[in-house]
């Protein structure tokens, strides 16, 4: 089975979205307004018509248990394409146990999500990165992992040190790290930084590390400058702890789907891609069962 182990979906009319239909606003990616738009099952099946099935991770709807409902319904109403998904949780919540308990009755729940870091300017407005001094934090994680739930990581590396002694105490929590880390100085000298830090995270066998969302610090990205961010990737994690996301449709805003699929397809030798493009993502987000 190959998997886009990374997208979103969204019906504006189903599940409010504010960060996504905010007008005038932009946010570290880009500006939105080309996808402030349905971004639906069908279309994304046509983009990702290489794969097979997929995961589906939350994008900061309003209500979260809105948005894991409809993509239940979504899931339920495609059965002939595999999809589980990933749901914001914020674990440092007092009813963590409560939120975890209804976002389980649903089959296709696999794992949360709480954003830790998104970019050094938006993070200093958000004070997201307070989650990391926070002892309810890594307790959460623990708490969900015993759960059985996997944990999607979207960070920057300036946040790596601190996360690595988190994760220390959840040891039993499985990791999805977002978008190779959210690299964002992409000079020769970043990238050399970025690669040491993040021995942080890969040295933790828990952690698996998703090939998703380069473009977005990188609007005018091309083969050769992702190149040596997969490779670093693929040599510190290897195959089995690395699997492909598109992170569509916000990466539309850089790309077409054909595009960023045969830049990844270049890149990842051939002797990976089944892993990549597959079992991984199979195996960590128990696919089939």
């Amino acid at each position: 089975m190959r998997i886009d182990a990374h997208h979103h979906l969204w019906d504006l009319n189903a599940v409010s979205y504010p960060w996504l239909m905010e007008r005038g606003a932009v946010r570290f990616f880009g500006d939105p307004t080309p996808i402030q738009r349905d971004y639906l099952i069908d279309e994304f099946r046509a983009d990702a018509d290489w794969f097979d099935g997929s995961v589906h991770i939350q994008v900061g709807a309003a209500d979260p248990c809105d948005e894991a409902a409809w993509v239940q319904k979504v899931a339920d109403a495609n059965a002939d394409w595999p999809m589980t998904q990933v749901v914001f949780c914020d674990v440092t919540a007092d009813d963590l146990d409560g939120q975890l308990d209804r976002f389980q009755t649903l089959s296709t729940v696999r794992g949360v999500r709480q954003i830790v870091g998104r970019a050094p300017g938006e993070d200093a407005k958000t004070g997201t990165n307070g989650l990391l001094a926070d002892p309810r934090f890594a307790e959460g994680l623990r708490r969900a992992g015993a759960r059985g739930l996997s944990f999607d990581l979207q960070l920057i590396p300036d946040l790596y040190s601190d996360m690595a002694r988190v994760l220390d105490h959840a040891p039993e929590t499985a990791i999805a790290l977002c978008h190779c880390g959210s690299p964002t100085d992409r000079s020769a000298a970043g990238h050399a930084a970025w690669a040491e830090a993040l021995r942080l995270l890969s040295e933790r066998p828990q952690v698996t590390c998703k090939l998703s969302g380069l473009g977005m610090f990188d609007h005018d990205w091309t083969v050769e400058t992702i190149r040596p961010f997969v490779e670093t990737c693929l040599d510190q994690f290897g195959p089995t702890r690395c699997m492909f996301g598109s992170n569509f449709p916000v990466d539309s805003l850089y790309s077409d789907y054909a595009i960023l699929l045969s830049a990844m397809r270049q890149i990842v030798p051939a002797d990976m891609h089944e892993a990549v493009f597959g079992a991984t993502a199979a195996a960590f987000y128990r696919m089939g069962v």
